[in-house]
């Protein structure tokens, strides 16, 4: 298949049709270059705060509550766009009120419309200090699997990607492809997740797609600066490039980065790889578990 992985910039607009018209062009020219898989970017959907002037704009409270008001209409459109042109879409994630809670939400969408939602696990600082976005254990859903016409998907929003025992737990079900939505201001965080990403490609054996959020935004709140690229990352073994990057975007240029990938490739390094992280995880266990019983000297 075809990987389309945006870096994305925010734009300000006057009303829906602008919206329409930007997510319309942006899914119509990864089409065109044959994508099936088109990814968008952690928070992107903040543009749409936009659309209630600039004091909600420029209000956290004011544009959490405007932009989570807007998702019903955002996931019509992106599940329109997904059966006109037949590809699977990753939509930019938003803020959600949902049972008193807010949490930071991604959806999926095939040519059949939606094919479910993943909520962001692990909160950063601003997210827990600032925003008050609920991560697992204050009402976010749990992580999924997603099964499609194109393999097994899963979704690390962002922070989650750093953190193994995640991309663990959707590699033992079975996931093939990771879609890694970021969101960064500076250079140093798109480097962590990027290097999540390529790590968590190594230790399972499979496909990480990072989109990233991109360029200056100064009248929407906590998104007013964004750094990063898009990327598409493999294990650095048999059939894959040697650095393990597949596909990598001009940091902080907007556009698509495109990759062809082959699942194949994935299931034979699985099985039979010059390294067999997937299958060996287990033995760290056995091996801390050993050190911890050894008697002192």
């Amino acid at each position: 298949m075809k990987i389309a992985t945006s870096a994305y910039p925010l734009d300000w607009f006057k009303d829906w049709t602008d919206y329409e018209a930007k997510l319309t062009a942006w899914v119509a020219e990864a089409a065109q270059e044959g994508a099936s898989l088109l990814v968008f970017p952690e928070y992107g959907a903040m543009e749409l705060a936009s659309l209630d002037g600039p004091r909600v704009a420029s209000d956290l409270k004011g544009s959490i509550r405007a932009v989570a008001g807007r998702v019903g209409a955002s996931y019509n459109l992106h599940a329109a766009l997904a059966a006109r042109f037949g590809v699977h879409i990753l939509s930019a994630s938003a803020p959600v009120i949902e049972g008193g809670a807010v949490v930071n939400r991604a959806a999926l969408f095939g040519p059949a419309g939606l094919i479910g939602v993943q909520d962001k696990q692990i909160m950063t600082r601003f997210e827990r200090e600032e925003w008050g976005i609920a991560g697992a254990s204050g009402g976010a859903g749990p992580l999924r699997v997603f099964d499609t016409d194109l393999g097994r998907i899963g979704i690390l929003i962002c922070y989650d990607s750093e953190f193994p025992l995640l991309a663990r737990d959707l590699a033992e079900r079975d996931v093939e492809i990771l879609l890694v939505p970021s969101c960064t201001e500076a250079l140093e965080g798109y480097w962590r997740v990027r290097i999540g990403a390529m790590a968590r490609a190594l230790e399972g054996q499979c496909v990480t797609v990072m989109s990233s959020l991109v360029g200056k935004e100064p009248r929407l709140y906590a998104v007013e600066e964004n750094t990063g690229a898009g990327g598409v990352f493999g294990p650095p073994d048999r059939g894959f490039p040697p650095t393990g990057v597949i596909a990598e975007g001009r940091l902080d240029r907007p556009g698509w980065t495109y990759a062809d990938v082959d699942l194949g490739a994935v299931r034979d390094v699985r099985a039979d790889g010059h390294v067999l992280n997937l299958a060996h995880w287990p033995e760290q266990s056995l091996a801390v578990s050993r050190k911890a019983q050894k008697p002192a000297a």
